[in-house]
């Protein structure tokens, strides 16, 4: 066995590996967005750059290295190019005392800006322009008003971290740098704080990071962020609204499965990366990008006519648009809203069977309540229906299953928030036609264009349109029905699987 022993990997490579809600980004993912910017800024010596959200500092490393090769001829002495880059043109906001020093050390080389072995040599502090100052979170009624942090989780002494990040606490971005105008913004921000809520619930934030860097009206700003803001939800509905109004931003480039972009991180949705150009309006470059491949790119709207969320892949435009000549309603009138019998999912039937017992579908099995137990939808406990989980395969693996499986509950049933009402009949035919209709592939497709994370709530069946129920139906006679071509088919079945039996 050969040993190999001149492999020296770049360590902000390995360090982008690991798991974190505040995800480092590998320098290969950032070259690929500096790509997006003109060529001419790495021979302009008085364009500025700022990462407002600097980790590994991996942004501003990159960026560097660009300038001093484009400013060679501009500035012909090395170490004069250098100091004059690191001095004026580059500039970045550390989220924790610790990135603060991971940065420096990876753009000056030195984890102080004026160090002995800083490869700068004319910073007179230690921060240089990776600045961290310790920020406090602004409390209102157990909120902060910045960010939304509980109080409970991040009030915290000062030998904790607070995550109350500099660029996003504060009215006045631009007065972190004494009103300087940057011509780019870019970086990977935080993506969410754990709210208090149920389980690992948490709040995007983002978002503010997006909106803030806006405020200070750079020439271009990209950022890398989850994708679930395409549909909208738990805070995010202002926040997709704007982006998909905003013909400033120019391309988009969809990472579907997180782990393509971030190795070994799951971020649900998956991500995508972002360019904003503020003098440069018009449609946007759309591409996916999947197993280190980027697909077809497509110059299109954001917001496509008939839609209210953004369609992250080009290929079902046509598919879509040819269901919506139909003009028929949506199925997502007819699920049911959470905790469809006003149970919620905690809570508990008794174990044994009484008389004139309700059967009640829950969470790890079946319990048995009284009828006046039941909150909601009494009217729906005498009738067949077909019940489906609020939430997709926790493992949905790719090619995907998106929707629980639903099945059939007969009458004098009725179920807690573990499941939502598809649908409810006085006979099983049309129990089972809908049922069979859930699992097929073209309904999950449908589903998959509005359903960037796990949850699959009434909105999510948007686009699934409403069929004739007194008959079965099939992929191969939904296929037929809307005119799906070949190619179309291969590409709704290469993303989503069979369901499992």
């Amino acid at each position: 066995m050969k040993i190999q022993t001149n492999y020296n990997p770049d360590v902000l490579s390995c360090l982008a590996n690991l798991s974190n809600d505040e995800v480092f980004t590998p320098p290969s993912l950032v070259n690929e967005m500096l790509d997006m910017l003109p060529s001419d800024l790495w021979q302009n010596k008085d364009a500025k750059f700022l990462d407002p959200v600097s980790k590994s500092g991996v942004f501003l490393r990159e960026i560097a290295q660009r300038l001093i090769v484009g400013l060679e001829k501009e500035i012909p002495d090395r170490q004069k190019r250098v100091n004059h880059i690191f001095q004026n043109q580059l500039y970045g906001i550390a989220i924790t005392e610790l990135t603060s020093l991971l940065s420096r050390r990876s753009v000056y080389c030195s984890k102080t800006a004026n160090g002995k072995y800083s490869v700068g040599d004319s910073f007179k502090n230690e921060q240089g322009n990776i600045i961290f100052d310790r920020t406090k979170h602004t409390w209102v009624n157990g909120k902060c008003t910045y960010c939304n942090a509980n109080q409970s989780e991040y009030d915290r002494s000062d030998l904790l971290e607070t995550h109350a990040y500099q660029f996003i606490h504060t009215d006045e971005p631009s007065s972190i740098f004494k009103g300087m105008r940057f011509d780019v913004i870019i970086g990977n921000p935080p993506y969410q704080l754990s709210d208090g809520g149920f389980g690992t619930s948490a709040t995007p934030i983002y978002d503010r990071f997006v909106e803030q860097a806006k405020k200070l009206n750079p020439r271009y700003l990209a950022m890398i962020i989850p994708a679930r803001w395409y549909s909208g939800g738990k805070g995010l509905d202002d926040f997709r609204d704007g982006m998909l109004s905003d013909s400033s931003i120019r391309r988009i480039v969809d990472f579907p499965e997180a782990s393509d972009c971030f190795p070994g991180v799951q971020i649900k949705g998956g991500v995508c990366y972002f360019l904003w150009d503020r003098d440069n309006k018009g449609k946007c470059s759309v591409i996916t990008s999947r197993k280190g491949q980027h697909g077809s790119e497509m110059m299109r709207p954001l917001l496509e006519e008939g839609c209210e969320t953004f369609i992250r892949y080009n290929e079902a435009i046509s598919i879509l648009k040819k269901i919506q000549r139909f003009k028929e309603p949506s199925l997502s009138a007819k699920i049911s809203s959470r905790k469809p019998f006003g149970l919620e999912t905690t809570f508990k039937g008794k174990s044994k069977q009484f008389s004139g017992a309700v059967t009640l579908y829950q969470n790890g099995g079946v319990g048995y309540v009284k009828s006046d137990q039941i909150k909601n939808n009494s009217n729906l406990v005498g009738l067949y229906k077909v019940l489906i989980p609020p939430l997709g395969s926790g493992s949905d693996s790719f090619p995907h299953q998106i929707l629980g499986k639903p099945f059939v509950a007969g009458p004098n049933t009725a179920s807690t928030e573990t499941y939502l009402v598809a649908g409810a009949f006085k006979n099983t035919k049309e129990t089972e036609n809908l049922r069979k209709y859930l699992t097929t592939r073209f309904l999950r497709f449908l589903v998959l264009l509005n359903k960037p994370t796990q949850h699959a709530t009434s909105k999510v069946y948007q686009f699934v349109p409403v069929q004739n129920l007194k008959e079965p139906w099939t992929d191969e006679k939904l296929y037929k029905k809307y005119g799906i071509t070949k190619k179309e088919i291969e590409f709704i079945e290469s993303l989503i699987r069979p369901m499992d039996s």
